[in-house]
């Protein structure tokens, strides 16, 4: 694979666990440099069950700490995930942080990943794996419509007891609450969302609660309690796979990307 640097920008953390439908998005071109433009049309996919011939290009979050490895980005990592477990070959470019002025003139969003279908550059990870699992069905990942928001809630209430600084504000046990949801749900319909498979779900949450075990141990020393066993199994059997181990970034990656947040 080639590595090819560009300096673009940091991951915004604004993705949903949804990928069940395409939304107007964001398309950029190169010739000199990037230009975006917002697509008036859903992007049009037609489904293949073989391979691309050439890898698909992709822009994701460089490491901090580690060259050629993708950084502190899970939305980057979702896309990885899903391109490694569906077989497709991909050429990475590793973005740097740093923001020149040409590039938020012409994206002031600065958003990663995005990869390119068919000529055209596409962002936001949603409409990346959707797009990705209509045109490459097989192996499947489609989590059905009524289990798409399972754990979809425990994300947001990570990142809001790791900014607190407030031992009794109730963001701790707000977080609990949710994993033990998700702990309840995991043991009636487990061991993955969809049940023996993972899935699209899965490839979304997995990296948010690998954030959260490092993040969290790092600056709170806290960890997911033992006595929701499913929730730890389940952290296990998604970290422990050959696709999440190639695209995992870097725990001193993490814990940096998330410094601000917490010191800020």
């Amino acid at each position: 694979m080639s590595t090819t640097r560009i300096q673009v920008s940091a991951c915004a953390l604004s993705a949903t666990v949804s990928n069940l439908r395409l939304r107007p998005n964001a398309v950029f071109s190169t010739n000199s440099g990037f230009s975006f433009r917002p697509l008036r049309k859903p992007l049009r996919v037609s489904m293949s069950s073989v391979p691309p011939s050439e890898p698909f290009e992709i822009a994701v979050k460089a490491s901090i700490t580690t060259p050629n490895r993708l950084g502190d980005c899970p939305f980057c990592q979702r896309v990885l995930l899903t391109l490694e477990e569906k077989h497709l070959p991909y050429d990475p470019k590793f973005v740097l942080t740093n923001k020149p002025e040409w590039f938020l003139t012409i994206n002031p969003e600065g958003r990663v990943p995005v990869i390119k279908f068919d000529e055209k550059w596409v962002s936001d990870s949603d409409v990346i794996t959707q797009t990705l699992e209509e045109k490459y069905p097989s192996p499947p990942l489609v989590t059905p419509p009524e289990k798409a928001t399972v754990g979809s809630k425990i994300f947001s209430t990570f990142i809001g007891f790791l900014k607190s600084k407030d031992l009794n504000d109730g963001t701790e046990q707000a977080l609990l609450n949710e994993l033990s949801s998700f702990n309840d749900y995991l043991k009636e319909n487990g061991p993955f969302v969809n049940g023996r498979d993972i899935s699209a779900a899965d490839l979304s949450l997995g990296p948010k609660l690998y954030h959260l075990e490092i993040a969290l141990g790092h600056y709170k020393k806290w960890t997911v309690p033992d006595s929701l066993t499913y929730v730890k199994s389940y952290m296990e059997a998604v970290f422990s796979r050959e696709s999440f181990i190639k695209t995992r970034a870097q725990p001193q990656d993490v814990i940096e990307g998330w410094r601000p947040k917490v010191e800020g």
